[in-house]
């Protein structure tokens, strides 16, 4: 779930926010943290709806199969076949549940943190000096994904990220923040957070929606950063 753009100024004896290791330093601004939710998480990461749809055509075949041979044994195939499905998917679902309550994606004025990890958590800091660029990928809902290219010399795991990273990029891993609710918005200020970091202007870039979820073709260079209309 998203928590609503705010700014909070810490003053060096606050505790940790939730989702970072330690209290901010004091003077940095807390801007953001949000996080996916468990039905993004289970239907765009996990596939589940494309696992449903399997499943549904293998059950539709055991069942004409078992009416034209009306025997026993094919209505317990067809049984057995609904019972592993209905497992398969409640245990994606769990999985999603727990992705979802276990990330913490957080954005101040110098970094982004990610809170990640269901069975062993962990804090990724990636001050913005390490992010090279970012771009944004919108869903019709109005969340998306924010995966951030980060500069040559840094280097992290894919099998550690995922499912925060950016699918298929094992070479130079992305890290990503995955299905975040009114991710427009979130670009926007993390582009300011990043433009007033390197000094530089404001980029504009389409924050519309795809029909086919394909990325909004906002690559934005660090220097230059990300902002909506």
């Amino acid at each position: 779930m998203s928590a609503p753009l705010r700014v909070i100024r810490a003053d060096g004896n606050s505790r940790a926010p939730r989702g970072l290791p330690a209290p901010l330093p004091k003077g940095e601004a807390l801007l953001w943290q949000g996080g996916p939710s468990w039905t993004h998480v289970a239907f765009r990461v996990l596939h589940v709806r494309k696992l449903m749809i399997y499943f549904a055509i293998l059950a539709m075949i055991a069942l004409v199969r078992s009416i034209m041979v009306e025997t026993q044994q094919m209505w317990w195939s067809l049984f057995a076949l609904i019972f592993l499905g209905m497992v398969a998917l409640t245990m994606l679902c769990v999985f999603a549940y727990f992705v979802a309550k276990t990330t913490v994606y957080t954005i101040t004025e110098k970094r982004v943190v990610l809170r990640i990890g269901v069975a062993i958590g962990m804090s990724l800091n990636l001050p913005f000096k390490m992010i090279e660029s970012a771009d944004l990928r919108l869903f019709a809902d109005g969340s998306g994904d924010i995966p951030l290219l980060l500069t040559g010399e840094t280097r992290v795991g894919y099998i550690t990220l995922w499912p925060h990273a950016r699918p298929w990029k094992t070479r130079r891993v992305q890290p990503m923040l995955r299905s975040v609710p009114d991710a427009a918005r979130v670009a926007q200020l993390l582009a300011r957070a990043l433009a007033a970091h390197s000094g530089q202007a404001v980029a504009t870039f389409d924050t519309a929606p795809s029909a086919a979820a394909q990325p909004a073709g906002a690559h934005v260079p660090a220097s230059a950063a990300m902002t909506g209309d």
